[in-house]
């Protein structure tokens, strides 16, 4: 089967792979982004010379694309709008007006074979009376303001063999948006919802789709761009209401990420998702919002609460855990201790620093991690990483002891390069 990936407009995200491997080669690295460099220049003198495009009229490159990656570029969407009709799945069409709308609008009618698209930051009704109506079973809307849009009820209505929906990071989920999925003839398989933004009538939406939620995400980021009339007290309250509402009606999630927590509510309420959801639970992401400075006592309180709490209510078996917490050595080791009978597939943890390690007792984390993982063979990949965030000093990772922990059978890697991104788990 063939598969392609073309990127247009923007660098792809492998460059991040690559930054992150070399971020200590500055010389490499620079040899790398004049190579880019002149490779984007000479694809750009290419694509505004739209007869030079002709050329892979002539050969399988564009007639047998299945994943199709782009970003803004309206001479090649025009040219695949009439020569490509064998993709499977299109990922982040954005577009700069009505002409790329136009554009895409007929790229998707052309297909015969469309099952997942990803929508980002726009969602024109390109997919009404579309030919994917009978092949579409998967739909990504990412950072969408839906305000004033109407047309939900009528589209999903129309897609006969949708199987799941994810929403991640979208606003204006307000009353209008969930009437016209409470309204819907049909199930709404609404699989992942990731949040940071209080929601309306959202008791409605999962009363509805909660029985097929498997992903989900809560930021406590407070989000000013839509929200400066709203007070961060009624943030977290609104927060902490869907985390109960969630635990009541979603008893199926396998992905749970929490990030940017500030509460000891909220922690303790996630506890309780965790215990309701342990026997689906594979994949578990912990992040604190860490301050420094005034907020340092409470950071430092909330991270020995998960520490101290989490280990035991852990399933037997995940297959990712990442932690990124103000760590101490005695709520490390009891952590390790409580969590002794959960193996980890994929264990990661960030430890905030500060350049307080006396205050914090951060001295003795390596014994640990010898102690309690490495020789009692809990995981099979694993990354550490000391997380500066005071000075803008790289981070310590793990990864430079390889050598010494060689002889323990796992996997050391580097914390970035393990870390999961969902949209990447998603669209992998």
């Amino acid at each position: 089967m063939a598969c392609s990936k073309i990127f247009s407009g923007e660098l792809p995200e492998l460059l991040s792979d690559i930054m992150q491997y070399f971020r200590n080669d500055f010389s490499t690295l620079h040899s790398y982004g004049r190579l880019i460099g002149d490779c984007i220049e000479n694809w750009a003198a290419a694509v505004k010379k739209e007869k030079s495009l002709f050329c892979f009229t002539k050969s399988t490159f564009i007639r047998n694309i299945k994943i199709l990656y782009l970003k803004i570029s309206t001479p090649l969407l025009k040219f695949l709008s009439s020569n490509c009709n064998s993709i499977s799945s299109l990922y982040n069409p954005r577009f700069k007006d009505n002409t790329d709308i136009e554009y895409l609008s007929q790229l998707i009618k052309s297909q015969k074979n469309l099952k997942k698209i990803c929508f980002v930051k726009k969602f024109p009704p390109i997919l009404l009376n579309s030919n994917c109506l009978n092949t579409l079973n998967t739909i990504i809307f990412l950072y969408i303001n839906f305000n004033n849009i109407n047309i939900l009820n009528e589209v999903f209505e129309q897609l006969n063999v949708l199987e799941s929906v994810h929403i991640m990071y979208c606003y204006s989920l307000d009353s209008n948006f969930i009437q016209q999925i409470i309204n819907l003839s049909k199930p709404f398989k609404l699989k992942s919802l990731f949040v940071d933004e209080i929601f309306e009538s959202i008791e409605l939406l999962l009363q509805k789709s909660g029985d097929y939620l498997e992903n989900f995400g809560l930021s406590f980021e407070p989000n000013t761009t839509y929200y400066n009339d709203v007070s961060d007290s009624q943030l977290l309250e609104a927060k902490s209401q869907l985390l109960k509402l969630i635990t009541r009606y979603c008893t199926k999630v396998k992905f749970f990420e929490l990030i940017e927590f500030n509460n000891n509510q909220n922690i303790y309420l996630t506890f309780d998702l965790i215990e309701s959801i342990k026997q689906n639970l594979n994949y578990l992401t912990i992040d604190i919002n860490y301050n420094f400075g005034s907020g340092f006592n409470r950071d430092t309180e909330l991270s020995s609460i998960v520490l101290q709490n989490l280990g035991q209510i852990l399933p037997f078996k995940l297959e990712y855990l990442d932690l990124t917490l103000v760590m101490n050595t005695t709520d490390f080791e009891i952590f390790l201790i409580n969590s002794q009978d959960t193996f980890i597939k994929k264990l990661l943890f960030s430890n905030i620093i500060d350049r307080t390690r006396e205050e914090v007792r951060q001295d003795n984390l390596l014994y640990n991690i010898k102690d309690h993982i490495m020789e009692m063979k809990r995981v099979k990949y694993f990354a550490f990483q000391n997380h500066f965030t005071d000075d803008g000093e790289n981070d310590e990772d793990l990864f430079h002891l390889i050598d010494e922990l060689k002889e323990y059978n796992i996997v050391i890697q580097n914390y970035n390069d393990l870390k999961i991104k969902f949209i990447e788990f998603l669209v992998d």
